[in-house]
């Protein structure tokens, strides 16, 4: 896969995880789904702590002025908004850096895997995000649920 391609690509999901985050009321944001766990907010703080898990094994020098969010800080929207974008450019320097040699640090096989295991993790979160706010009485207008597979287009 041509290195613009696998960018292209972290870059679209990663612009997919905002879209879903501006379309959530910040008031949604402690929403859970009816078998409990991680609140919508918390979700959203999990996509990033994941990412700087990564960033931590893989390429530490990455995470220079990037925080693991705490459950505390997850109700935040602007606060998760700005470590899901900051985090967002570091994967793409990481994978970036990775495409030269086809290989993450710390990850198996290789670094087009490593993408397609980003996006299915993060995915997934967005999916039981939506499942929440349906739940919760507050689901995504169909334009944004439609939205989240114009992949053309974000």
């Amino acid at each position: 896969m041509p290195e613009n391609q696998l960018l292209d690509t972290w870059h679209i999901s990663d612009r997919i995880n905002l879209y879903m985050l501006d379309a959530v009321d910040p008031a949604s944001l402690n929403s859970q789904s009816a078998s409990k766990g991680r609140t919508i907010g918390e979700q959203f703080a999990h996509i990033h702590n994941v990412r700087l898990m990564w960033l931590k094994s893989a390429a530490p020098e990455l995470l220079t002025g990037l925080n693991k969010l705490e459950k505390t800080e997850a109700n935040n929207k602007n606060l998760l908004k700005k470590a899901l974008t900051d985090s967002g450019k570091a994967i793409g320097v990481l994978l970036n850096q990775s495409s030269e040699t086809g290989k993450v640090k710390g990850f198996k096989p290789h670094v087009g895997a490593f993408l397609g295991y980003l996006i299915s993790h993060e995915s997934h979160h967005r999916g039981q995000i939506a499942l929440s706010l349906k739940q919760a009485g507050k689901p995504l207008d169909k334009k944004i649920s439609f939205g989240l597979w114009e992949w053309g287009v974000r």
